[in-house]
């Protein structure tokens, strides 16, 4: 007698973890629809003004990309420690620290554009590699957990943001409440109010991608995170890697917190991540720590963020989009396990 059983596979075939991610997407937009049918709304009015808004004008585009930006920095951020087997809960912080050091070269450092927006971007990476820097150690000598020491470090980023912007750097000319002056250099724009921020990370995410896959320093990076053990044994310098991969991550989430600061909004604010290094880390977990993946689920995570600012527009509230977006990736997440699982036959002998 023929039986059925389910085996979970350890790698997921691409067509068939794309199919589940459509399906998963399209499933979780039909129960948003039924509820929002329950609830006296036309879901087919809302789903049009959303796309309507979102990619019928320039205006939308522009939003949608200067969104995609700094959720691309913070995936990458997250995914590149997931290769490694670590978890960067800390791109929050990293983010809004680099922000912070690329605003202090801006209004404290005088010269000419072409100079100061590198120093920047420096001050930027150079600040989220510091701010990840006591969490890594930790990890990598005493064995201390990352999730909890990088979450941490979050919060002392976001006060002395706060603390920064409406103290000692707060707008002299008193025109803006919270905020630093308006800062005298910014990331030239490519079209309308879109920098360059989103084309540096599609070819950091690219470049990235490629040394993962086609470098022995990638594939050390793999063997380490998949088995470190076997890595140990096979002479690779784990620990090394280890400190490598996660200074390197910080610096990726502080250059999106310069791009940020220098690009879209042009001043120093409490909370100018906006929560984008939380978001970056369903972002990763999304794209299974891909690089180029990270630029599709950042992408997706993207319009729904747009979309939930235009639904809000519509008349629903920020609770009702807030469970929406989570009931998409709820689905989606779902949608991305039950790829790895295959139907198997087996034989069962009769009693």
């Amino acid at each position: 007698m023929n039986q059925i059983r389910l085996q979970r596979m350890p790698i997921a075939a691409p067509r068939v973890a794309f199919a589940f991610r459509v399906a998963s997407v399209v499933l979780a937009l039909v129960t948003t629809a039924i509820a929002l049918s329950i609830s006296g709304r036309n879901p087919i009015e809302l789903g049009a003004k959303v796309i309507s808004s979102t990619f019928g004008s320039s205006f939308g585009l522009e939003d949608l990309a200067l969104l995609f930006s700094p959720l691309v920095y913070c995936g990458l951020a997250v995914a590149l420690a997931l290769r490694i087997g670590a978890w960067n809960i800390g791109a929050e912080g990293q983010f809004n620290f680099g922000a912070f050091c690329a605003t202090g070269v801006a209004l404290f450092v005088q010269g000419p554009t072409w100079v100061i927006l590198p120093l920047m971007g420096v001050a930027g990476m150079i600040g989220g590699a510091l701010w990840i820097l006591i969490p890594t150690l930790a990890r990598a000598y005493a064995d201390v957990s990352e999730l909890i020491t990088t979450l941490l470090m979050n919060f002392v980023a976001m006060l002395l943001v706060y603390w920064v912007a409406t103290g000692p750097w707060l707008d002299p000319s008193g025109m803006a409440l919270a905020t630093t002056s308006r800062l005298p250099v910014s990331v030239p724009a490519i079209w309308g109010i879109v920098h360059w921020g989103p084309l540096v990370g599609i070819f950091l995410a690219i470049t990235l991608a490629l040394f993962v896959t086609y470098t022995r320093w990638g594939y050390e990076v793999r063997i380490a995170g998949a088995n470190p053990g076997a890595a140990r044994y096979a002479g690779m310098p784990v620990k090394t890697q280890l400190i490598g991969i996660m200074l390197l991550s910080g610096a990726i989430a502080g250059l999106g917190g310069m791009m940020e600061v220098a690009g879209t909004v042009g001043r120093l604010q409490g909370g100018i991540s906006n929560n984008y290094g939380y978001i970056g880390i369903m972002v990763a977990v999304l794209a299974r720590a891909a690089p180029i993946g990270v630029l599709a689920t950042a992408f997706f995570m993207a319009v729904l963020l747009n979309g939930g600012i235009v639904l809000q527009s519509q008349g629903l509230t920020t609770h009702t989009v807030l469970a929406v977006t989570g009931l998409i990736l709820l689905y989606a997440a779902i949608g991305d396990e039950m790829a790895h699982y295959k139907i198997l036959p087996t034989k069962a002998k009769d009693a």
